[in-house]
């Protein structure tokens, strides 16, 4: 193994996972992304000019394979609304060094694509899914009283099912006094099946949702819940550096995940790194600061150069927002979630 692909940070994390933008428009307005009320800022999309392009987007991944990564997932905004997505799966799971292509998605799209991403190289899929109510549903997402519903994610998960995409991932983000009455009922609908429910602590990702403590619902807490209906008991990580705490059913039907940003941090372990839609590196979810790529990519730099630019910023990273993040944390610019991809 060469130099590079042992490169890590100042606090010896290495760079293993990619989550690559490759739209920050989506058909929901969720209110911990996107929101729409008046009082937010309306969501300013990039022209077509500044978002990297399918050859550039791969050109980068293969540069970052270098460096160690072996897991990519495609996000948005909604990834599915990209044209032509998977064109750009097969090229990216072409790349000689990647292990896994996974995407997360609202699933309204996956009906009609599911088959199609399957057949193009995407592993699995993580759908997001904050209410089991339709009306609640609706709010949640940003959707008008007359919209769609929950079904319509469903409908995206049993055709992500029968393409194969399985386990399917569901992640809900919780949130105090909005949806965390149906977390029980969220752990039961689920349970017996072969998705995988996943609880999303509320975080101040952006500065348009309206974050504060008070509107996160501690992971113990949420397990202490669903561990009086239905009995849980932990499991040990897969890997180093796992987001979720993974437990299982005492009684054989599955298991449940609880992703603890704000509670208990995982900063120690992230080798994630993420590239937004108009080619810019953040080394963390809640980075203020970026690395642009794509001018020097558009300026005819060398691999070698590319290589080297990334390699020093990552070499650099000393990334733990959230160990530091506390009730007295003071607001800062930092990038909306539906542009760095969550």
């Amino acid at each position: 193994m060469s130099e590079a692909q042992r490169v890590q940070d100042r606090l010896e994390r290495p760079l293993r996972d990619l989550r690559i933008s490759v739209t920050d428009r989506c058909n929901l307005r969720c209110i911990y992304c996107m929101p729409s009320d008046e009082d937010a800022a309306p969501p300013s999309f990039l022209p077509r000019s500044k978002i990297l392009r399918f050859e550039e987007i791969e050109r980068l991944t293969r540069l970052f394979v270098e460096l160690g990564v072996r897991k990519l997932r495609i996000t948005g905004g909604e990834p599915l609304l990209r044209r032509d997505l998977p064109r750009l799966i097969e090229r990216l799971r072409g790349i000689d060094g990647v292990e896994e292509v996974a995407l997360t998605t609202n699933a309204l799209r996956l009906p009609k694509m599911a088959q199609e991403l399957a057949d193009a190289g995407v592993d699995r899929v993580t759908v997001s899914l904050d209410s089991l109510k339709p009306a609640r549903f609706r709010k949640i997402s940003g959707i008008p009283e007359a919209g769609i519903g929950p079904e319509a994610v469903f409908a995206g998960i049993e055709a992500a099912q029968a393409a194969g995409l399985d386990p399917i991932k569901i992640n809900c983000v919780v949130q105090r006094g909005e949806n965390d009455d149906e977390v029980v009922e969220l752990a039961r609908h689920f349970r017996g099946g072969s998705t995988i429910l996943r609880f999303i602590e509320f975080m101040d990702v952006g500065t348009q949702n309206r974050w504060e403590l008070a509107k996160v619902v501690p992971s113990d807490e949420l397990r202490a819940r669903i561990h009086e209906a239905f009995p849980i008991e932990a499991v040990d990580p897969i890997y180093r550096g796992e987001v979720a705490r993974r437990y299982r059913y005492v009684d054989g039907q599955g298991e449940v995940g609880f992703i603890s940003s704000v509670s208990a941090p995982f900063c120690s372990g992230c080798h994630r790194a993420r590239l937004t839609t108009d080619g810019r590196l953040f080394n963390c979810l809640f980075a203020t600061e970026s690395l642009d790529l794509r001018t020097p990519l558009r300026r005819g730099q060398s691999d070698r150069h590319l290589l080297q630019l990334l390699t020093e910023r990552w070499a650099q990273r000393d990334d733990r927002y959230s160990e530091l993040r506390s009730a007295q944390t003071p607001p800062r610019r930092r990038a909306e979630m539906y542009e760095i991809g969550g």
